[in-house]
């Protein structure tokens, strides 16, 4: 028997807000909102009680809902940290140096990917592209993502975070959005460079 978990009242009617979104019969097809609200509810994760809450609401095979729990990676199955750190480390951001902030990262923390450190403050996973490579290396901080790293900038966001801070989330060096390095002045001496 599974833990109970129940939605609150404002987490149902956000529930059966995307339910309404599809056809009479279709309610299915909002499995993996209602499993990230339930787990958004659960600290983070997707439990048994969950899965089953979700199930129930949308009248389907709990089978069925485990399937796409277990699928999507957003979709947590096991308990995490606070903050779980999802660490790119594909070619764009091992180009730009992601094993100098994952090694960065496994010394301050002292744990290794899949681990969750001692206070539960921390998850390190390793996952496949962020969709963020020109702002490369990357790591996902819950919803916000953290480009640009360096491994001492990666340990200064951890110290803040443990420090109950919410440290400024995208570029962390001097770059607008995904300006090129240099800014405008980059832009310009290319326009310069076509005119000649």
């Amino acid at each position: 028997m599974s833990e109970s978990f129940e939605f609150t009242p404002e987490t149902l009617e956000i529930a059966k807000k995307y339910m309404a979104k599809y056809p009479e019969g279709r309610q299915a097809s909002a499995v993996l909102p209602l499993l990230d609200i339930g787990q958004r509810q659960n600290g983070g994760w997707a439990s048994d009680g969950v899965i089953d809450a979700v199930a129930k609401l949308l009248d389907m095979p709990r089978i069925r809902v485990v399937e796409v729990a277990s699928f999507y990676t957003m979709i947590n199955t096991e308990p995490v940290g606070k903050y779980l750190l999802q660490f790119c480390t594909t070619t764009p951001c091992w180009l730009r140096d992601s094993d100098a902030v994952v090694n960065a990262t496994r010394e301050h923390l002292g744990i290794e990917f899949g681990e969750t450190t001692e206070d539960k403050l921390f998850t390190m996973r390793e996952v496949e592209c962020l969709g963020a490579c020109v702002n490369a290396p990357i790591v996902q901080i819950n919803d916000d993502m953290y480009e640009d790293l360096t491994g001492p900038q990666m340990v200064a966001v951890l110290d803040a975070l443990k420090a109950g801070e919410v440290p400024p989330h995208g570029p962390q060096i001097d770059r607008q959005t995904s300006a090129p390095i240099g800014g405008p002045q980059v832009l310009n001496d290319l326009e310069f460079a076509k005119a000649d």
